[in-house]
């Protein structure tokens, strides 16, 4: 299921420079959560997250740009950056780490492939991000290697941090 040796390598990284992380998530519905909460120490760096799963949590909970929101279905880079800052916010976190897309095809799109936006912030400051293209599979697979990655990008964002 999830990659238990890069979530350790994090939770380790993350305890030894003293940094915390907050998830903010929508595609992957708590499975960013669920990953970080299953490593060893899990207390000592991970503040907590949220699920918002459409356009009117995110807007209330994460404050969200509506306009941007509305003409994307919440799902681009704009919209991951406004997630991950705000998260990394109301828990008082280093990291902000955030993920919105697509888990399965919409009904009368017609969708080859299915995509997600992330983002990784630091110290209030917006560090990197982009898009996760994966070919239309089982929706809780497609969750699953979301995860995989957003945390594998976050590992890598961690260790090249020095502070």
């Amino acid at each position: 299921m999830f990659d238990k040796e890069n979530i350790q390598k994090v939770a380790d990284l993350l305890t030894r420079k003293k940094h915390t992380v907050a998830v903010a998530e929508s595609v992957t519905a708590g499975f960013l959560q669920a990953a970080f909460s299953s490593a060893e120490n899990a207390t000592l760096f991970f503040q907590g997250g949220i699920t918002a799963y459409n356009i009117t949590q995110k807007f209330t909970h994460l404050h969200i740009d509506l306009s941007n929101a509305a003409a994307t279905n919440c799902v681009s880079e704009q919209t991951a950056k406004e997630m991950a800052l705000a998260v990394a916010h109301s828990f008082s976190s280093d990291w902000g780490i955030s993920i919105t897309g697509y888990a399965s095809p919409i009904p009368g799109h017609h969708m080859k492939e299915l995509y997600a936006w992330y983002a990784l912030v630091f110290e209030h400051s917006y560090l990197t991000g982009g898009t996760i293209i994966t070919p239309i599979a089982d929706p809780v697979e497609v969750q699953i290697e979301y995860t995989n990655k957003v945390i594998n990008e976050f590992l890598k964002q961690v260790m090249t941090n020095p502070a």
